[in-house]
Parts: structure tokens; sequence; C-alpha cells
């Protein structure tokens, strides 16, 4: 369905859009009232589980923390195009892309709820590339094997996809709807499930500083608001595809990835794992790391970031040993769906958030029933991705560690033996998890936990994993919603249900190392729940949520909020919008009078 671009409406449009927003605030904070007008201390007269939580739990100021910074990042909604602009001078120290009032104005008919916050991803993306020759840029992106090419207005994929999967197809689609607003631009895209730019850490600073040195907000007068050229000389010149210095399959990505953190981080110098053997090594029992509040989450940007947990290179298959490995150190312009925090792939929504396939959307109109028709605990389905598991390697993947500390069986052999633990996990530090230490822990994982494996080996089918899992049916997406809790892990990259889980009437658990086009506009603790990568916080979460009528009120506040939340900004629209303002900012990029390009017509 093509993006009809409005007919200006004036100030009914504005009403509208404020009422709506009005609205939304007004319905959460009714319902969710019971939860947030108890006093700060904690009854714990209904908690039910292996142990009882003082008066006081640090979750529920998370939450609270949480939910007054979002509000705080809200109140800075541009509700017309004259605060949009201001906003965006104040936040770029540019002016506008040329189109950027077309593009607010269907923002406005689309009814997006816009905070230049939101944005923020595509200026950390693209920031490193204004370093770089403009006719360079257009000829290594024309020349990229799949491109979504936009030419007078029209979109089009360009590239071999027989035995693919169909990634261009999507992206393709979405651009089409708002391709006659765009100048002609090329979209080259990442085909791997893995990121695959990894420029080194001084190399990007010193591209980050040469672009902010460059940049100018010129008079209004200055101004241009027309491309120079179109790209149709590249489609006649067809310019020789550019190969960049690649690392192999032989290469270990922990190595390749270490690169890009800073010289003061944790993880610097710090080498890859070469036996893989041995069972996997987690953090002491004292670590507390700076982005955690009592053993939780506080700064998820920080919790996701392997560059300051080291330890990560044996707690995910990304470091063990990836599905597939050829990344390159130079800045190539490349579009994608997910990538680590510190890989240079330009982020845009991940194809299979845009399918209906019900495997990964679980049906548009499904959400699961209501809160109390739900049943306590969670539940989680999956292959045992994460890159290639073998059997002396499978106990460093995180879906396995998942699937372990959530199987009452080993979970009560390590009970039983606490002086001999697993190789998947360790049970966490009875100090800050009291619920670890608790007897019974097994048979109280037994009574919350519905999870396992449909394939245990990836790529291909095994028998080995016999030995350590019993593979169980799948559950389709619709019937996973009747239980409150849902974990969310990395797959191969990002979780491709994500965002379906953000908009089923479940409360999400989330832990992943992969940045994706969203985060700007998602908070931790309000949207979804955030876990540690290393799952030391997950009996704690399930301790707090899963035991209590205050431990579930808070669940539903999460679950309840998240899914009204993803209707307002993870709709097809707010991805088209996304995709629709990064590509006017990659087409000025890309073009030789980048600098005096611009949106001025709010000055004029």
């Amino acid at each position: 369905m093509k993006m009809q671009l409005p007919t200006p409406r004036g100030v009914p449009t504005k009403r509208l859009a404020r009422y709506a927003f009005i609205t939304f605030v007004l319905t959460l904070v009714i319902a969710n009232y019971s939860l947030w007008s108890h006093s700060r201390t904690w009854d714990t007269a209904h908690l039910r589980g292996p142990v009882r939580f003082g008066v006081r739990h640090p979750v529920k100021q998370l939450m609270k923390e949480a939910r007054e910074r979002h509000q705080a990042t809200l109140s800075k909604r541009s509700f017309d195009l004259g605060a949009a602009a201001a906003r965006y001078r104040e936040r770029r120290g540019r002016h506008p892309p040329p189109g950027f009032d077309q593009w607010f104005e269907a923002a406005a008919e689309q009814r997006a709820v816009v905070v230049e916050d939101f944005f923020d991803r595509i200026y950390k993306d693209l920031t490193p590339f204004w370093a770089l020759e403009p006719e360079t840029l257009r000829e290594r992106a024309h020349s990229w094997p799949w491109v979504v090419r936009v030419r007078n207005g029209t979109a089009h994929g360009d590239g071999d996809v027989k035995g693919l999967v169909p990634w261009l197809k999507h992206w393709t689609e979405l651009v089409k709807e708002f391709a006659e607003y765009l100048p002609d631009v090329d979209m080259p895209i990442n085909y791997m499930d893995e990121p695959r730019i990894a420029v080194p850490f001084d190399v990007v600073n010193r591209l980050v500083a040469e672009a902010e040195s460059t940049k100018l907000m010129p008079e209004a007068g200055q101004v241009k608001s027309k491309y120079t050229r179109g790209l149709g000389y590249l489609d006649e010149d067809k310019p020789a595809p550019y190969e960049p210095q690649w690392f192999g399959p032989d290469s270990s990505y922990w190595d390749i990835f270490v690169k890009t953190c800073g010289g003061d981080t944790p993880a610097w110098g710090v080498e890859a794992v070469r036996d893989f053997t041995q069972p996997a090594e987690f953090p002491p029992s004292d670590w507390s790391p700076e982005y955690s509040e009592a053993g939780y989450v506080r700064n998820w940007t920080a919790a996701m970031d392997p560059c300051l947990q080291p330890h990560l290179r044996q707690l995910h298959g990304t470091f063990v040993e990836p599905i597939s490995l050829k990344s390159t150190p130079e800045l190539i312009p490349l579009f994608g769906g997910s990538k680590l925090p510190t890989n240079n792939e330009i982020l845009i929504p991940g194809a299979m958030y845009l399918t209906k396939d019900e495997f990964y959307s679980g049906g548009e109109s499904n959400r699961g029933p209501k809160w109390a028709q739900k049943k306590d605990g969670l539940i989680w389905r999956g292959d045992g991705s994460g890159g290639r598991t073998k059997p002396d390697t499978w106990h460093h993947f995180q879906r396995h560690r998942l699937v372990q500390m959530l199987n009452a069986t080993t979970v009560a052999e390590a009970e039983a033996s606490p002086d001999r633990r697993t190789d998947a996990f360790e049970l966490p530090d009875p100090t800050t998890y009291p619920q670890s230490a608790a007897s019974g822990l097994a048979g109280w994982i037994s009574s919350l936990a519905d999870v396992g494996f449909v394939h245990f080996c990836f790529p291909h089918r095994c028998d080995w994993g016999r030995s350590f899992f019993s593979e169980v049916r799948p559950v389709p997406m619709r019937r996973q919603y009747a239980h409150k809790l849902l974990p969310d892990v990395d797959g191969n990259s990002f979780s491709a249900r994500f965002r379906a889980f953000l908009r089923s009437s479940s409360a999400p658990l989330k832990a992943t190392v992969y940045a994706e086009w969203h985060d700007d506009r998602l908070a931790p603790w309000v949207h979804f729940v955030p876990m540690d990568n290393t799952f030391r916080d997950l009996y704690g979460l399930l301790a707090f949520f899963a035991s209590g009528d205050e431990g579930d009120a808070a669940a539903r506040y999460v679950a309840e909020t998240g899914m009204a939340w993803a209707d307002e900004v993870l709709r097809r629209e707010d991805m088209g919008l996304y995709v629709w303002r990064l590509l006017l900012e990659w087409a000025r990029v890309c073009d030789e009078d980048r600098h005096r390009l611009g949106y001025v017509g709010d000055l004029i």
C-alpha cells in the first residue's frame, strides 16, 4: 500500500494527534493506578516461590526511574513542522534534509509519535560516512550485489536472490510506499544474518572527528533544496564492484570485533578463546558492573555492549562460531537489520518484522488472552541457533544456556552437587539473588517454565544433542501468548520475534548484544524487561515477576504498556517513516553539494 502524502489540514490534524496522545497516556495511567499508587514498600503476604523478598525490591525502583525518563523524553514530542525542524537543528547541528517537510506531513497524517531523540540511530550510523567522498559512496552503493534502488520516484530491487531469504523483496516493498517523495538513491543491503562492517575504533574516531569538523548550517538564503543530479548515469556506466579487505570463515570474530572497542574498555586487548571444550566461564560472584543496580540491568545500552563484557567472548555464539563470517575493517555502505553496538552497518528495520508470516508475527490481529486468563510463568520455543553448535562447544551458546537454566532436571542436578557445576551455567550468587540458594529451586522452575528446543542443533540436524536435550513440539506464537512471560534471546543475530512479543499482551524478557533501529524509542523496564546476557538475573526476575500480587501487577504493567506503545511506534507506518527519513539523509551524504543541501522552508 502506497503511503500517500496528505494535503495540509492545519490545526484539526494537530489537535487530533494531541487528543490521541492524551487519550493513550490517560488510559495507561488509569489502567496501572493500582501498581504505582502503592507505596515503595512491598506487601509480601501473597508472595509465592522459593523465597520472600524484603520490604523493598530494586526492580520496582528501576521501573519507576525508567518510566520517569521515558515521560521526560515524550515531553519533547513535536506536533508541528516548525517545532520538528527547530529540534532537528538543535540536536543535529545541520538543517534538515530536503523533503523533510513532506516527511513530517506524512508523519502527522499517520499519527506518528515524532520525538527527535527517536532518530538518533540514523545519525550515529551515518556520521562517519560524511568523511568519505560522495562519488565513492555512490559508486560503492550502486555496485553492491543486492540493492534497493529509487529512480525517478520508483523503487525496485536489484540482485539475484534465487535460493535466498525474501529480504530484498520485503525492504523494496517498504520503500515503494514512499519512493515518490525520495531523490534517486541506492540502498545496498547485507544478505547475511551477521553484521559485516567492523571498522577499528581509532579509524572510526578519526572519521567522526573529520565529519564533525565539516558540519555547517549555512544561512537560509544559501541553502539548496534540490539534489545535484540523479543516479541514472551510474546505471549506464555500471561501475565495477568494490572489493574491500575481507576476513573469512577461518578468522575469529572476537578478534575482529574487539578492535572496534575503545582502548579504555575492559575488552581491549583481550584475545579470543581458542579452546571451547571447557565449561563456560562466568564473571566472579562479586562482579558488579557499572550498568547494573543491585544485580539488575540499569543501563541497557551498556548491558548490550560486549566491549564492556569480555566474558561474552565465550558466552555468545557470535563469538564462538557464527554461521557465516565475511567481515571487513573498511567503511563501506551497507544497510542491515541489526549489528553489534560497534559495528558500522546502517540500521533499518529487520526484514522479518515486515512479514505477515505468523511464525514471526504471531498473526497481526492476535495479541493473546486477557491477563487474568493467562498462565503464570513463561514459555520459550526455538532452534538451537546462534552459531554453529557442535558437541564440544554447544555449552557456550546463549540459547542452550537459557534452556538448561530453565530445565528442572538440570537445575536439580546443580542443586544436588553444588561443588560440580553444569557445563553451560552456574547458579547465581546467593547474596545478590537469594532465590538461587533456596531449597526446591528445581521444583519451582518446573512449575513456572515451559521451555525446549524444537531442534537443538543448527544449522543441520544432529543426534549428539540427545545426550543433553530432548526436542519438543513447536508451539505457535499465538499459543505462546497465553503465558504471562516471554523470554527472548538472540539467534544468529537479532531475534525476529521481538516486535511480535512487544505487540502481544505478554511481558517480554529480553537479552541481546544486537542493536536495532527501534532502540531509541523503547524503554527497558517500561516496555520490556531487560536481562543480563549472562542470565545471572534470570531467577531473580522470575522470583519477582512471577511471585506475588505486586510482581504480577508489575509484569502486567510492562505487558500492557509495551503493547500499547508498540501500537504507537512500531507499526509498519513507523518503520516506513524511519527508512524514509534515513534515505533522505543518505541521499544527502552521497551528494556533491551535501553541505549546502537542506530544508529551510520554515525559516523563509
